[in-house]
């Protein structure tokens, strides 16, 4: 699969693959928008350390600075329709929220945590699987203002992709080999997704205390 990913790296269309991915995944989080991310990073390090080896044209090498303002541009943008979505969307919609609930759950606490000014829990949630999702329809269902949740989206936007970029491209700069490196970023960036999970399902302090 790697070597799959590695190849499209060095198409000029990575960046409209990247930042597609990663507006979609918000409504299909099974795209692997961190795997490419991840990957363009890792091949990026690889051509500036490759040295005497023959490496992709400069012009087909992903650019870091490029690639991490896509993907938070990306990631931003992605939560806004997801947010415009749930906050315009018709009964059925509400229906389908109403049906699941870990967004109902969702909606309680991001409820209290944007009016209380602190949207640490949407910086969290974007590195849990599907809390992308879970945190954008629920802030958007429950009627929350744009001033209280999108700058609290470009800051997880920003986390995701800084942290998604510095993996691929440094860890294959200290690892020395381009699908290692990228191995085992995908394997952090999955170990972050998990604390995250646990952090998002953890009971807020005052719940946890009157149960």
């Amino acid at each position: 699969m790697f070597e799959t990913l590695g190849s499209l790296t060095a198409s000029p269309w990575i960046y409209a693959l990247v930042a597609a991915s990663i507006v979609l995944d918000v409504f299909l989080p099974v795209l692997p928008s961190g795997v490419l991310v991840i990957t363009a990073a890792a091949a990026a390090a690889a051509a500036g350390a490759a040295g005497p080896v023959p490496v992709p044209a400069p012009e087909q090498v992903p650019d870091i600075l490029l690639l991490l303002v896509i993907a938070t541009s990306a990631s931003v943008l992605g939560d806004m329709a997801a947010f415009r979505l749930a906050r315009h969307g018709g009964a059925r919609l509400d229906r389908a929220i109403a049906r699941s609930r870990r967004l109902t759950r969702a909606h309680e606490r991001l409820g209290t945590a944007l009016a209380r000014g602190g949207g640490a829990l949407v910086v969290i949630a974007r590195f849990a699987p599907a809390g992308r999702s879970v945190v954008s329809l629920g802030a958007g269902k429950t009627q929350r203002k744009v001033a209280e949740f999108l700058p609290w989206s470009v800051l997880a936007g920003m986390a995701w992709a800084g942290y998604s970029v510095a993996l691929g491209y440094f860890g294959t700069q200290w690892l020395g080999t381009q699908w290692l490196g990228t191995a085992l970023s995908v394997v952090a960036l999955f170990a972050a997704g998990a604390l995250a999970a646990f952090l998002v399902r953890r009971p807020a302090p005052a719940a946890a205390s009157a149960a």
